[in-house]
Parts: structure tokens; C-alpha cells; sequence
């Protein structure tokens, strides 16, 4: 319950007034407070309450928050009870509520201690527990508990091997026997439980789960004996003790049972009242609600005990009247009333002392508390409890995020589209391994989805659907399902049945019964151009989509099989996405798709896309893809290790140079010395040069031309190594990169994920370098699939954090104001100035944009290159506008087939019929 002022909130009770209309007048109209289920008889008291409650005044009773309004506080202790049941062992709930059942003791901390005492060695079945194996700790669960001989059998020791050996024959089975009874009830002392019932002597089988993580690092050389052991222990069975048995923390400890307790149990206000399961706790865990006599009758006394305790402290304070005083003289009592007087003035004196003292200590132990909440923040840290000060507004920090574009999307505004629009390029540029494509931008998957003229035919989409159907063929299907669904749905009761397109139900069935039915088999050969594609499309959707797995079915099926009958009655083109008139007659698929919107395109592709995921192709090659990451993960340890080796050794080299050329400075004088020497023998005469002294120095001299020689030699191989060994760490980095772009690949068709997530948990995703796509072509040349940042609302579960915080929606309105985003809407930043001024606007100091302005540096050198490469080519593609908005006509067919979309070749295309 909140409190407020320390003191827990009441809520109202009816008034008598409404009490009593409650019998005459039951129709009376009232007010009511739906959060707390509180009734009031006028607006002014209902108002008033509410007033109250909106008062940033109340505190969360478990977790301590302050500063909040009653819905608030009420809220967070909700969430925290409903955290603390989640984490608080089920099997222990039951044995801990009757220990603390009718339990008198003043202050609930004690009670969590003699609880924690007793329950801290002691497990149930089905619990949750590590136990420690060698030093190495095991996740496990307890599946039975073998009380001991003393608890369970007189005559048969549990914890033997005979006995555990016969368990299962035993008449009475373990779950049926009593275990820790004793421990159940606290009046009996800590150390007569444990000789009673020791909780050493259980035994206990479990069945270990998984290896939990380690805290130190496991060296390389013992990895495979500690892959072994994990091997060697997962899932056995074995019989252990509490001594090597624990819990996690997170699920029991003094805190947390702590919180339990208060949140299960209740205490009346009088004194030595019992602790007290609530009602509807008690029932779930089969707890007594009914106090029994013994129990009873102990609580009774205790009260007395400390009702007459109370009035013996107060007779002896005020002081009983005698007979010797009823007996005083008239002098002799006014002398007793002044000093009584005086006393009482004293102790009024020494009172209001102490009551300052305990001010001036509160205030102090208050400022103290605020100082040291006011600790300098350690960042990174959660991003909305960044600001921004002064400092950095001086510095130039962006204030305000540009807003990224949502008309800058492939379909315009339209969400829903441009999320299986993504999903659908995705897909088809991440599995081009095993669905033989070769890669395309977006730009050119854009351009072909808005492709209109079947004279004409785009070999993207030939090849696209053409892989797919082969995918599907795979896939298991029902027979005619998409006719099954169209007639089911036709059947149900919703009055009469409404035509789509001027077409009903009946005729488009009858429609969709001629076409496509040897879709599995039909050859769509890469040489033909796929020619049939569209016929082979029908007959799939027709054996796969249903209306509830494909809510466009009926308008998609009607728009490939009829057309309008009248030239005047044609459609607009497909990129305007118009509502079509009246269709009439029947028509070829191959011609009717590409009057199909891209809406209705991407629709199908992302139908059949989601259906390919199971096909036998893929899986291999998600596992393909697995095996291979973890052979990168090895190799990119090994390069790291060996360049490791080789910066160590040019380090030592650099060492060993620097040391000689110390030397060689220290040696100066002497070789200043030495060159004196020479200079002055040569003005000796030729006459002198066979006496000894002459012959001594010319020796000297030999020998340290052959040392200067020596030392010479030395360190050109010392910089010839270190050169080698440069280049082999250029090397070595130039393969961790490759390794990097390798691993995003991989790792794209196992699980694409976001580069992060800014402040206000907007996704930001960058699709390029994915799956059967490149970074770098040939050469070195700069490649792209989008060539842009896509931005992607908040998730509902993110949005609920937001709205956690009273501030976020102030700060959303304020930084992000007309580029806010809402749940499953998207939008882009094109431009490498918008993505320069989002990056600036990033706070470091959040761990979230932290995180994402570190995978821009990773990625910045891929990135904006391929940014800059889209829009060069964007703008030699823009040449003569004119005609190529003409090239939608038949006329212009010569301009249209120079686009880059039309001029797209898929090099592994397989020219087989059928695929396995």
C-alpha cells in the first residue's frame, strides 16, 4: 500500500448517507473512483480525492521511491511484487507462510531472520539450484528429497545406499513424506530443530540442467577438458547434500524474503497482534486461516504480559497515591505541588532538549543523505536520465534530432507496405546463396516492383518468383486450400455475398480452377526468360495461401485473372496505386500482373517469403552459416593472437635499438678519443710505423672497424625485421577486417539485428553487407544494396518503458517534435548530411547511443561510401527526365530497357526444371 508522510493511505469508506441510500434509493447516482474502486456522494469530495491522490507526495512501499503520485506508487509496487513472486522459489512459498502463520513478533525483520535461519540449508522438490562439482558450478533441479532416519524412518536409514536403493519399492513414496516440518514451526529454538531434524543429513537427487558460467577465465589449452566435463555431467542424475547445494540470490536471499513476507502477510494494529497470512494467499497455498487453541490461548497471554507490563510502567511513572499523603497538611501539600512544579518544569526543559538534538540529528543525517545522492553520475548510463548542460550546449551539441523522412520510403507512408517491402528485399539478397540470385540494390527492387509494361517483361521479377516457386514446391501444401478458404468464407453468415472488382465469389473459383494446376512441375527455365512464371504464381497461391494466411487473397486472385472489358475502363499505372473500376472479363496472368500496385506485389513476395523460410534449402544453409561463423570466431582468435606476438616482438626490437643507441652515447668521449688517436698518426713518419706502440694502435684500430662493422650489420637486420614484422601485422589487420565483413554476412542470414538504439529506443538498421551481398566488390570498388539509414519506431514494449517516465513525452515533443515515430512506422535519412547531423546529435554519455555511435565508427568507412556511391548514381540515372517519364509507354521501350533495373542479369541462376 503507498504512503504518504510515512503513514499508509486509507481509502474511503462509504459514507452512512450512501449506506443507507444503498437500501432506499439503490438507482441514487454516485461517483466513482475506478482505480481504487472508492464511491463518493458528491463532485466536490470525488474531485477532492482525486486532487490527492495527483499530489507528487506518496512513496512506494518497496522499493522506497519517493517523489510520486498514488497511481504511480501503486503501480511500482505492482510491478515489484509481481518481479519478487516470479523470482522467489515456488516450492518454498508454501513451507515459508506457515512458518510466519500467527507468529508474534514486533518487528518484521526479526522474523525474516528467524525464517532465513531456518530455510537457508533446507530445499523442496522442483527447485531451482546450483550445485558445486569440482569447483565448478551446475544449474540443476531437485526431482526428489530423502529426508533423514530420524524425520522420516525410524528403522531404515534414508541417506544409505540400501535405502536409496529400495526407495522405489518403499509403501509410502518420498513426496508423501514429511520433510521439514520441523522447520515450520519457530518456537521451536534454532538448535533443537537442527538436532531434531538436521538439515545436513537430507539427501537430495537432482538432475543437473546446464553449466552455468564461469567468472574467471578459462585458459585455451583447458577449454576442450572443460567442454568435456560439461559434456560428461549435462542432464545426469546424482545424490548430493546441502554442503554443495545453493540458491541464486536473485531467488532467495534476506532482501527478497524480506519483501516476500511483507507482501503475503498482515498485522492488526493492537499490540502483540500475530503476523498473519491474507485470506486469498492463505487459500492458494493451503495455509490454516483458523487460529488454532493452543495458538490462541499463547497470543492472549502475551497481550496480557504486555498490557500489564504497560501498566506497571505507568503506575510506576505517575506514582500511586498513600496513605501518608492522603494524610498531609495543607503547607506540607502546597510544598509538594511546588515542587512537583519545578520537576515537571525540568523534565519539560530536558524534553524539548532532547527534541532539538533529534532535529539537529535528523537534519543532518537528511543533508548528509543529499550529498551523497548528489554523487558525480558514472557514465554511461540510462539515456533519458542524460542531460544536456550548459557545457555541452556551448560546445555545439545538436539539441534537436533532424527528423529522418517518411515520404523518402520506398512506398511513400505506407508502413504496413514498407515493412514487407524490407522484409522482402531482405530476404531475397540475404538467401541468394541458396535461391541462386545474384544480389540487386534497392533502388533496382523499387524500380521493378513498379514495372508496368508486359511488353516488356523485368527479368527481376521473373527470376525472383521463379526461385521461390521452385523453393515452395518443397514446402508441403493442401490442394486447392486458397478455393477451400474462398468458399468457406463465402458460406458464412454475413448476408449476402459481396462482389470485389464486380467479380463474386463463384466466378472467381470457377476462374481460379483452369489456371496453374501443374505449377509443380512446370519447367520455368533460366534460358525461356522463366517464361510461365505468372501461370506458375496462381497455381502456388492457389495450394498454399488460405483468406486468414493471406488477407489480400481475393482481391490479388481477381486482379491477376480478370480485366476491364473497355479501353476506358483501364486501370492507371501501378505506381499511382489507384482503386480500380469494374472487372469483367477473364485475362492471362502474364499479362495481368503488371497492372498488379506494388502494395499487392510486395504482399505476394512477402507471403511467399515467409513460406520459404521452412524450405529444405534454407535450413541447410542456415547451418551452412553456422558452421561457418564458428570457424571465423577461431580464425579471428588465432590472427589476434599471432598479431599479439608480432607487436611483442617489435616492441623488443625497438627496446634493443633504443638500448644501443644509449650505449652508444655513453661511449662517446671515448670514441672521440680513439678518432684523436688516428688523426695524430698520421702526422707520425713513415719511419715510425714498425715500432711496437705503432703496430699496437693499427691493431686497435682493426678491431673497432670490425666492431662498428658488427654493430652495423646487427641493426640493419634489426630493421629489416621490424619492417617484416609490420607488414605481417598490416596483413593481419587487413584479415580481421575481412573477417569482420565476412561475419556480418553470415551472421545477417542467422539473425539481423540493428546497429543500436538512440535515446528514445528508435531502432536504427543498416541492411547493406547482409547474406549473399558484399561491402567491397572486385578491386576494392565501393557496393551497396541500399545506400541509406533506415529508422524504425519504438516497440509497444519500448513504449511502455517510455511512458514510465514522466518526462519522456515532454523530451520527445521537444527533440525529436515532427520526426517522432510511432509504433511500426519507419522512415530513412538519404543524405549524408542528415546522418552526419544524427550522429552529432547522439549523446555518448547514454549507454543505448553509446552503443550505436560505436557501430557508426566500426561501420563509417563501408557506410559512407556506399551513401555517396547511391547518389552518384541516382544522379546520372536523373539524365533526360523527360523521356524516361515517357519511357512508361509502349513507344518509349528503347529508353526504358537502358534502366538499371531492366539491365540486371542473374549470374547463378540454375537452368534446371525442378529443385530439390
Amino acid at each position: 500500500m503507498p504512503t504518504c508522510r510515512r503513514k499508509r493511505v486509507l481509502l474511503t469508506e462509504p459514507s452512512p448517507s450512501l449506506l443507507e441510500a444503498l437500501k432506499t434509493n439503490p438507482n441514487k447516482e454516485v461517483y466513482y473512483l475506478s482505480q481504487t474502486g472508492e464511491i463518493f456522494e458528491t463532485y466536490e469530495s470525488y474531485a477532492a480525492r482525486m486532487s490527492f491522490y495527483r499530489l507528487k507526495q506518496f512513496q512506494c512501499e518497496v522499493t522506497g521511491k519517493s517523489g510520486l503520485d498514488y497511481f504511480q506508487a501503486l503501480e511500482s509496487e505492482r510491478h515489484e511484487a509481481r518481479t519478487m513472486h516470479l523470482r522467489f522459489p515456488e516450492p518454498l512459498k508454501a513451507a515459508v507462510l506457515k512458518a510466519v502463520q500467527w507468529q508474534v513478533m514486533g518487528r518484521l525483520d526479526h522474523l525474516v531472520e528467524a525464517v532465513y535461519e531456518r530455510f537457508k540449508d533446507r530445499y523442496f522438490p522442483d527447485e531451482r539450484i546450483y550445485i558445486d562439482i569440482d569447483g565448478d558450478k551446475y544449474s540443476a533441479r531437485i526431482v526428489q528429497v530423502f529426508p533423514p532416519r530420524s524425520s522420516a524412518d525410524p528403522s531404515t536409514s534414508r541417506n544409505s545406499p540400501a535405502a536409496l536403493a529400495s526407495s522405489s519399492s518403499s509403501p509410502l513414496s518420498d513426496e508423501e513424506q514429511p520433510i521439514h516440518k520441523i522447520a515450520e514451526d519457530l518456537k521451536i529454538p534454532v538448535k533443537d530443530s537442527i538436532s531434531r531434524d538436521d538439515p545436513t543429513k537430507y539427501f537430495y537427487k537432482v538432475q543437473i540442467v546446464e553449466q552455468e558460467k564461469q567468472q574467471t577465465t578459462v585458459r585455451t589449452h583447458d577449454r576442450k577438458g572443460k567442454e568435456a566435463t560439461k559434456a560428461q555431467w549435462g542432464g545426469s542424475l546424482m545424490d548430493v547434500q546441502c554442503s554443495v547445494m545453493s540458491r541464486d540470490r536473485l531467488t532467495f536471499s534476506k532482501s527478497i524474503l524480506r519483501r516476500f513476507i511483507r507482501d503475503c502477510v498482515d498485522r492488526d494494529a493492537a499490540v502483540a497482534s500475530p503476523w498473519t497470512v491474507k485470506s486469498a494467499i492463505a487459500e492458494r497455498y493451503g495455509v490454516n486461516t483458523v487460529m488454532p487453541e493452543d495458538i490462541r490461548k499463547g497470543v492472549e497471554n502475551i497481550k496480557k504480559g504486555e498490557i500489564d507490563k504497560r501498566k506497571k510502567a505507568w503506575e510506576d511513572k505517575e506514582g500511586p497515591a498513600t496513605k501518608k499523603q492522603k494524610k498531609m497538611t495543607a503547607a506540607a501539600e502546597q510544598k509538594v505541588k511546588v515542587l512537583a512544579a519545578a520537576a515537571e518544569k525540568r523534565e519539560r526543559e530536558a524534553r524539548e532538549k532532547a527534541e532539538h538534538l533529534q532535529k539537529v540529528k535528523e537534519e543532518n543525517e537528511r543533508l548528509a543523505a543529499e550529498k551523497k545522492k548528489k554523487k558525480p553520475v558514472r557514465y554511461p548510463t540510462e539515456d533519458l536520465d542524460v542531460v544536456i548542460g550548459e557545457k555541452e550546449k556551448k560546445a555545439g551539441m545538436k539539441l534537436k534530432k533532424p527528423p529522418p523522412s517518411r515520404a523518402g520510403m520506398p512506398l511513400g507512408t505506407d508502413h504496413v507496405a514498407n515493412e514487407a517491402f524490407l522484409m522482402a528485399w531482405n530476404f531475397l539478397v540475404i538467401y541468394g546463396q541458396p535461391l541462386h540470385l545474384s544480389p540487386f540494390t534497392m533502388d533496382d527492387f523499387e524500380q521493378a516492383l513498379r514495372h508496368s509494361i508486359p511488353e516488356l517483361p523485368c527479368l527481376i521479377l521473373a527470376e525472383i518468383h521463379a526461385t521461390l516457386i521452385y523453393n515452395l514446391r518443397t514446402v508441403p501444401f493442401t490442394r486447392h486450400s486458397a478455393v477451400l478458404s474462398l468458399l468457406a468464407s463465402h458460406k458464412k453468415p454475413q448476408g449476402k455475398d459481396e462482389s470485389v472488382f464486380g467479380i463474386s465469389t463463384e466466378r472467381l473459383v470457377s476462374a481460379l480452377a483452369e489456371q496453374g494446376n501443374n505449377w509443380e512441375r512446370a519447367p520455368l527455365r533460366h534460358s525461356e526468360g522463366r517464361d510461365g512464371w505468372e501461370e506458375s504464381l496462381v497455381g502456388c497461391l492457389k495450394d498454399h495461401a488460405t483468406t486468414e494466411s493471406f488477407p489480400r487473397l481475393r482481391e490479388v486472385l481477381t486482379r491477376l485473372l480478370f480485366a476491364p472489358e473497355t479501353a476506358s475502363e483501364t486501370e492507371t499505372t501501378p505506381a499511382s496505386t489507384p482503386t480500380p473500376g469494374v472487372l469483367s472479363i477473364s485475362a492471362s496472368p502474364a499479362k495481368r500482373y503488371y497492372s498488379l500496385p506494388p502494395e499487392d506485389r510486395v504482399a505476394i513476395l512477402s507471403f511467399m517469403c515467409n513460406l520459404a523460410v521452412s524450405s529444405k534449402a534454407l535450413h541447410a544453409h542456415l547451418e551452412w552459416c553456422e558452421e561457418q561463423l564458428t570457424a571465423l570466431r577461431k580464425e579471428k582468435i588465432e590472427v589476434n593472437r599471432t598479431k599479439k606476438q608480432h607487436l611483442e616482438e617489435m616492441n623488443g626490437l625497438t627496446g634493443e635499438n633504443k638500448e644501443k643507441d644509449g650505449k652508444t652515447s655513453a661511449n662517446g668521449a671515448e670514441d672521440e678519443t680513439v678518432m684523436q688517436d688516428t688523426s695524430d698518426l698520421s702526422e707520425v713518419s713513415d719511419g715510425d710505423t714498425d715500432t711496437p706502440s705503432a703496430r699496437l694502435r693499427e691493431s686497435r684500430r682493426a678491431k673497432e672497424r670490425e666492431m662498428a662493422r658488427a654493430k652495423s650489420a646487427s641493426a640493419k637486420q634489426a630493421l629489416a625485421e621490424h619492417r617484416r614484422l609490420d607488414e605481417e601485422v598490416n596483413k593481419l589487420e587487413r584479415r580481421l577486417e575481412g573477417i569482420e565483413r565476412e561475419f556480418r554476412k553470415l551472421l545477417g542470414a542467422v539473425r539481423i539485428k540493428p546497429l543500436g538504439r538512440d535515446r528514445f529506443y528508435n531502432r536504427v538498421w543498416w541492411f547493406d553487407g547482409l547474406g549473399a551481398a558484399s561491402l567491397v566488390g572486385s578491386g576494392g570498388t565501393v557496393q551497396y544494396g541500399t545506400g541509406r539509414i533506415f529508422v524504425q519506431g519504438p516497440s509497444e514494449f519500448d513504449i511502455e518503458v517510455l511512458e514510465r517516465r514522466a518526462d519522456a513525452e515532454t523530451r520527445r515533443q521537444q527533440e525529436e517534435g515532427e520526426g517522432r515515430l510511432g509504433t511500426g512506422e519507419w522512415a530513412v535519412y538519404n543524405d549524408l548530411e542528415e546522418i552526419d547531423a544524427f550522429i552529432a546529435w547522439l549523446n555518448p554519455k547514454g549507454v543505448r547511443e553509446l552503443a550505436l555511435k560505436n557501430a557508426f565508427t566500426k561501420w563509417w568507412s563501408h557506410i559512407a561510401p556506399g551513401i555517396r556511391k547511391r547518389a552518384a548514381d541516382l544522379a546520372n540515372n536523373a539524365k533526360l527526365p523527360e523521356a524516361r517519364r515517357s519511357a512508361r509507354t509502349k513507344h518509349a521501350g528503347h529508353d526504358i530497357l537502358r534502366e538499371p533495373y531492366m539491365m540486371w542479369t542473374n549470374r547463378k541462376a540454375v537452368n534446371a526444371t525442378i529443385t530439390t
